[in-house]
Order: structure tokens, then sequence, then C-alpha cells
């Protein structure tokens, strides 16, 4: 019998307890099997303390197979999954309103400090001082008519770029923070595969 498993990257669990094939993966096969092999028990958490598990497809396959051997396991999903276990712990909403709005000062900072250092550097006031110098034969320092709409348009430049207006995306498409976090995310689990395998081997 053809039995496939699509295990996941990485699980989050916040009580000790039981990890079964159905956490872990989702599992497909003809017959009455699939519910008997999602509750096969695959590790125990006994420890109540904030640790990753490494579950290899290995792991899973040899439970499948010393449950109901003789049959073809097809793994289509990850190779390696990791389980976090965390307690729960209760949020501090003025501490998450601290946080957030310090990090929103930095970067508020950081991109003002980034914006002002480029147009030093390009020397955009005296990029625009000839183009009004162009255009109407005149010299004028800070035209504003040239400024204002550059203004607004850095603005809307900046919103369409980040995808978002106030709490709201302007499209389906995923922001650059978005794809950043998700490159990012991926790189700390491949990190703590390759940590969690080195340990196993010692």
């Amino acid at each position: 019998m053809e039995i496939y498993i699509k295990p996941d990257k990485k699980i989050s669990v916040t009580s000790t307890g039981y990890i079964k094939i159905k956490d872990v993966a989702k599992v497909y096969t003809e017959g009455g099997l699939k519910n008997r092999i999602e509750d096969i028990i695959l590790m125990t958490i006994t420890k109540r303390e904030n640790k990753c598990y490494l579950i290899s497809v290995i792991d899973i396959i040899n439970a499948i197979d010393n449950a109901f051997p003789g049959n073809t396991i097809s793994n289509v999903g990850e190779m390696d999954t990791i389980v976090e276990y965390s307690t729960k712990k209760k949020q501090n909403i003025l501490w998450l309103v601290l946080k957030v709005a310090f990090v929103s000062i930095i970067l508020f900072a950081g991109s003002a400090t980034a914006i002002m250092s480029f147009h030093s550097d390009a020397q955009m006031a005296t990029v625009f001082e000839n183009y009004y110098y162009i255009f109407f034969g005149e010299k004028v320092t800070d035209p504003a008519i040239i400024d204002l709409p550059y203004s607004i348009g850095l603005a809307l430049g900046i919103i369409v770029f980040f995808n978002h207006l106030g709490g709201k995306k302007l499209t389906s498409d995923p922001t650059p923070i978005e794809v950043e976090m998700s490159v990012y995310e991926d790189d700390v689990n491949t990190n703590i595969i390759d940590t969690l395998n080195k340990e196993n081997k010692k």
C-alpha cells in the first residue's frame, strides 16, 4: 500500500505530552489506515523548559514501518521538522506597547536619516534649483513648486513600495518586510536544524 507523508518544517507546542504524526505531518493513504497512522507517537515532551526538538523524516518512516510493515512510504514534504516547545506566558500589554513604540521611533529616525543623507550626497537641493532655472529662467533657493510634488511623490512611493496604507494592504502581494521576515525565518530554522543535527550526532 502507498503511504504519502508531508512533514511540516516547524511546529509549536505549549504543553507537555505526546507528539504524534498528525502533529507534525499530513498523511495520505488508501483504506482505513490514515487515522491509525496519524495517532502513532513519535516522541514525548516531559520537561517544562523552552526548547527545540528535531524529528527527522526517517523517524516518521521508521515509526510507520514498525507499526504497519510492508508498505511503501513516500515523503513529499520537509526532511526535518522542528518541534518548538515554549511555556505559556501572560502577555504584558504595556511592555508590548513600549516595544512597538521604541521600534517605531528607531525605524522612523533611521529612515529619515537615510533619506536626508541621500539628499545631501546627491545634492538634491541644487538639482531642484537647476531644474527651476532651466524651466523658469530664474535662480531660486528651495523652489516650492518642485519641492512639494517631490515630497508628496516620495511619500506615495514609500506607501506603494511597502504595500501598506495604515493597517491595510494595497494588494495581495507580500510586502518587502514580509518577504525579508520569511527569508530570515527560513535561515533561522535551517540553523536550528543544523545545530540539533550536530547535537544528535554527538
